[in-house]
């Protein structure tokens, strides 16, 4: 298996509550994006909660998520997962509302998020002396790292919308926007000496209005550009795919140990 790590020295005896970095670990993170745009419409559009609402359900959700993968004692990639998928829908929701219900617009919204994200980090990297995933195994530390989480997952939706609806590049364009900028970062990785932890960031941003606009490709009306699908048939789909990967994975880490 191909290994991204986002930090490249030796972790093996700290005890992890990050996946390893992998390129799994992005498959499944672009899947778990794109499930949050379409669960988090499915709420505020479908069921027509509203973007307030779906914004205090999902800010539930997303404390509750966090705090059960706070708890646990090493890493849980059923738990992890469902907390990624928790900021995923929270930022979806949020985004909207700060974006539409606000009416900041696309660009205010990514602004202001790009703001918060960025004084995140700032304030992590201070308190903590590494942003790095490597480290994320305290209580403290991995508040910070869902917090900045959630703020990325925000970013990249407007980030996402903006691209697609403002710049006029549609869902797919944006897609291909995306898609190649993550492939840029992935090149990055492999023939440049940028620090790894700040390509690990940039493409966990990435993820996200990626994710976001192939949501929006799956269940926005034909009209609109995209395949009007059902957000609920769509967020099932997507997240069968989710959990099939997650037992893959962990088959396929039980199948490495057993040959070491």
């Amino acid at each position: 298996m191909v290994n991204i790590q986002s930090d490249k020295f030796n972790t093996s005896e700290i005890v992890r509550k990050v996946p390893e970095i992998t390129l799994m670990f992005w498959i499944i993170k672009i899947f778990a994006t794109t499930l949050g745009e379409t669960g988090g419409d499915a709420v505020t559009m479908s069921i027509n909660l509203g973007y307030l609402v779906g914004t205090m359900i999902f800010t539930l959700f997303f404390v509750a998520t966090v705090i059960t993968q706070i708890r646990e004692k090493k890493l849980n990639p059923y738990i992890y997962w469902i907390t990624i998928i928790a900021t995923t829908t929270l930022g979806t929701t949020l985004a909207d509302f700060c974006t539409r219900s606000l009416g900041i617009g696309y660009a205010g919204g990514s602004t202001l998020l790009l703001v918060l994200l960025v004084g995140s980090l700032f304030i992590w990297k201070r308190a903590m002396g590494s942003v790095s995933v490597d480290t994320v195994n305290s209580p403290k530390t991995e508040m910070f790292y869902w917090g900045t989480i959630m703020f990325s997952q925000t970013l990249g939706t407007a980030l996402g919308d903006w691209t697609a609806d403002t710049m006029g590049l549609g869902y797919s364009g944006a897609a291909i926007v995306f898609g190649t900028l993550l492939l840029l970062v992935a090149a990055a990785y492999f023939w440049t000496k940028i620090s790894p932890t700040a390509l690990f960031w940039t493409a966990f941003i990435l993820t996200r209005p990626l994710g976001a606009v192939v949501g929006d490709f799956l269940d926005k009306p034909i009209s609109s550009g995209g395949l009007a699908l059902s957000r609920y048939s769509a967020s099932a789909v997507l997240l069968i795919c989710i959990l099939s990967l997650i037992v893959l994975s962990e088959r396929k880490a039980k199948l490495q140990k057993c040959y070491e």
